[in-house]
């Protein structure tokens, strides 16, 4: 290929960039513009730019390729073409008619996906995309983008721990076009100018902390697991997705000092009576205070739900502290959860789940309005005035190759505000629980106060 230089200067004679003056969306006057769509019209020009944003990336990390519409579409085609990756495309706005899909194409749940933007201004049409894709349960972790404004755009998406990979910004652009006769310097000194003025001004924002939630926290139980995190400076919540007595109590024993609540499926247990199962684990719950939460996830009328959780062999409502429940029977049928929290299921993780995002949309109405509800399990950022609960956190994972990790503490914290994880086999299938609980404690604790430190968003 040609030297990134030549070929930049080759894009130029098809006027993607402009010089004079120039109202932009945002209102604000630029001396230069920018339009790349033209590239789409040179098919050798578009295939190498291809091979150029290729270039930049470690291609193990993605299964898919995603452009921002609608500029970034052929070189995002382009790209998938080059590298055999597989193409999605993600809609400008949902159909109003069939699947009403944003996302059209053949991908699979935890896909990585590269996104494909053509210029970044301030960042945050890439940050309503990758919302939009993440709102699919895939994972973005690195977008390339061919020119970078400078306008803090890039770093923006860095502070929220996405990479950003650029081809060409444009102080190299200016000093390509001065060195070439194209610009005079009087021109690039407006544009520098311009750049120093015109940097997108950013307010920082924080998540809140167990304290601030705990001071305004409704629920009794909210209030207590916000407690015991802060006491014990840990935000463990533990599977234990065991299948006698003696594993589930064993499994408390060892973990309790460092946890704040084990999550139980009671109705695996083979050989559950509730003198020998149920007394001995709330007497280990309160020797080292932790709460219970039974991962019952209620799902029916509430009549029905009533019987579930009063009655039968397991007798939930005598010591489950709060339980997991589906929203799908409605608003009231969690109004049988009288003396629990209620964590409700907003969206699931599981190949060919349901919970699409209009589905999430209505669940959250219900648990942002119901008094019993006192948090969500999602894999999505959900609102601040209830806890958010995130399963399957796996320290293991952070070494699979794939480039940014989703299922770390370091993640969830920081990217999805979460408030409380939830470890399963990292800690009941490792040779010593006690000390993988305490790794976990340790990690968790370190990722929710990184979490606390600023974050910029576009003011």
């Amino acid at each position: 290929m040609e030297s990134k230089k030549e070929f930049f200067l080759e894009c130029y004679k098809l006027g993607i960039i402009k010089f004079g003056r120039f109202t932009l969306k945002s209102g604000i006057e630029s001396p230069f513009y920018v339009d790349l769509r033209p590239l789409a019209s040179d098919p050798k020009i578009l295939k190498n730019l291809a091979n150029y944003l290729l270039d930049m990336l470690p291609l193990d990390n993605f299964d898919l390729i995603c452009g921002v519409p609608y500029a970034a579409l052929p070189m995002a085609t382009a790209m998938s073409l080059e590298s055999y990756i597989p193409l999605i495309i993600k809609r400008k706005e949902a159909k109003e008619y069939g699947t009403k899909k944003m996302i059209e194409g053949i991908y699979q749940k935890g896909q990585n996906c590269l996104l494909v933007e053509d210029v970044i201004t301030s960042g945050k049409s890439l940050v309503e995309t990758i919302a939009e894709i993440e709102q699919e349960d895939l994972k973005v972790a690195d977008i390339v983008v061919v020119l970078d404004r400078e306008q803090g755009g890039k770093q923006l998406l860095e502070s929220r721990g996405y990479r950003v990979h650029t081809l060409f910004n444009i102080s190299e652009v200016c000093t390509i076009l001065q060195e070439n006769g194209e610009l005079s310097d009087d021109e690039v000194k407006r544009i520098q100018d311009f750049l120093l003025g015109n940097h997108i001004q950013f307010e920082e924002k924080t998540r809140s902390s167990y304290q601030q939630k705990f001071e305004n926290a409704q629920h009794s139980v909210s209030k207590k697991l916000l407690e015991i995190a802060l006491a014990k400076e840990s935000n463990l919540i533990a599977s234990a997705d065991v299948t006698t007595t003696a594993a589930l109590l064993d499994l408390a024993e060892k973990v309790g000092p460092h946890i704040i609540a084990l999550k139980t499926h009671i109705d695996i247990i083979s050989d559950f009576e509730y003198e020998k199962t149920i007394l001995p684990l709330k007497q280990i719950a309160l020797k080292h205070q932790f709460l219970l939460m039974e991962d019952r996830k209620f799902a029916d009328i509430g009549n029905t739900q009533e019987l579930q959780f009063t009655s039968g062999v397991f007798r939930i409502t005598d010591w489950a502290d709060f339980v997991t429940s589906q929203v799908i029977g409605g608003f009231e049928s969690l109004d049988c959860f009288k003396n629990v929290g209620v964590v409700a299921i907003v969206g699931m993780s599981s190949k060919g789940t349901l919970t699409s995002n209009s589905y999430r949309e209505e669940a959250l109405k219900v648990a942002l309005s119901h008094p019993n509800v006192i948090g969500g399990v999602s894999q999505n950022p959900i609102p601040e005035e209830i806890l958010l609960f995130t399963p399957g956190v796996n320290l293991a994972d952070s070494g699979d190759g794939k480039g940014q990790q989703y299922n770390t503490p370091e993640h969830i914290f920081k990217t999805l505000h979460t408030d409380f994880m939830i470890v399963g086999r990292g800690i009941y299938q490792s040779e010593n629980p006690e000390q993988a609980a305490l790794i976990y404690k340790n990690e968790g604790w370190k990722s929710y106060l990184n979490s606390l430190e600023k974050n910029p968003v576009e003011h």
